[in-house]
């Protein structure tokens, strides 16, 4: 990882829309260099086209360790090295908690949990070999507080990805302390996200107290530049978070 302002090379699954995408941009107009990696051939194309010549597309199923596996190899072959890799992919569903499937709660944890198991295990060979690099992980408020019923086992498989992300971080802080752990939790964005949830659901772009696209890639960006553990996309998300658990008797430090 380099000084603050040098190029870095950073991998961002989920990159064909949404976040991602935004992100990418980003990204490549600051002068760094960027993997897209998604499913879409033609829509990361798309995004790679903004990116002014900055920008390496990969059609991969993150949910496949070897798509991942692949994924680093080309980032590397590409462009020598990867800094960053930004676990962005995810799935959302619309579905009661009693309503649940096998089948829903596999599809939350392989979209949103062994997607980003997989970005994390398959980079760290190549970060210790450097003795450095940044993994950044992006939950959501409903990791934090499960107040979205109807999201059920997505709250579930972020609450997840939050805990593997702090042990992560454990871990490599005792072995590999060169290498950083960063979580990211945004609230609403107005993406299709809403539309995408595995059995539809609400439109995200018209819910209330939501964030661009925009807003929350440059949270993201700005922890690349200053990496720090656990990081809210909104200004209030730590006092929501504090007030939920207090309103339940708990506390969540």
């Amino acid at each position: 990882m380099g000084e603050n302002g040098a190029e870095r090379v950073v991998v961002i699954t989920g990159a064909s829309s949404g976040i991602g995408a935004a992100l990418a941009n980003l990204l490549a107009s600051s002068g760094h260099l960027v993997a897209l990696v998604a499913r879409r051939r033609d829509a990361l194309e798309a995004v790679a086209a903004g990116c002014g010549g900055r920008a390496h597309v990969i059609v991969a199923d993150v949910s496949r360790r070897d798509d991942v596996t692949r994924a680093v190899d080309e980032t590397i072959a590409r462009f020598g090295r990867i800094d960053v890799w930004v676990n962005n992919a995810g799935v959302g569903i619309t579905r009661m908690p009693s309503q649940l499937t096998d089948e829903d709660v596999d599809t939350m944890m392989r979209a949103n949990v062994m997607s980003a198991l997989y970005g994390m295990q398959e980079t760290l060979p190549h970060f210790r070999s450097r003795g450095r690099g940044h993994v950044i992980n992006v939950s959501s408020m409903l990791g934090r507080i499960p107040f979205a019923t109807f999201r059920s086992a997505y709250c579930g498989a972020k609450h997840f990805l939050n805990a593997l992300t702090a042990t992560f971080r454990a871990e490599l802080a005792e072995t590999d302390p060169g290498i950083v752990v960063s979580l990211v939790s945004p609230g609403v964005v107005r993406t299709d996200f809403g539309l995408n949830a595995v059995h539809g659901g609400p439109d995200s772009h018209q819910l209330p107290g939501s964030q661009s696209a925009e807003e929350v890639a440059g949270v993201i960006a700005d922890v690349i530049a200053e990496p720090r553990p656990d990081v809210y996309t909104r200004p209030d998300g730590r006092e929501r978070v504090v007030g939920y658990y207090a309103s339940l008797g708990a506390n969540p430090e």
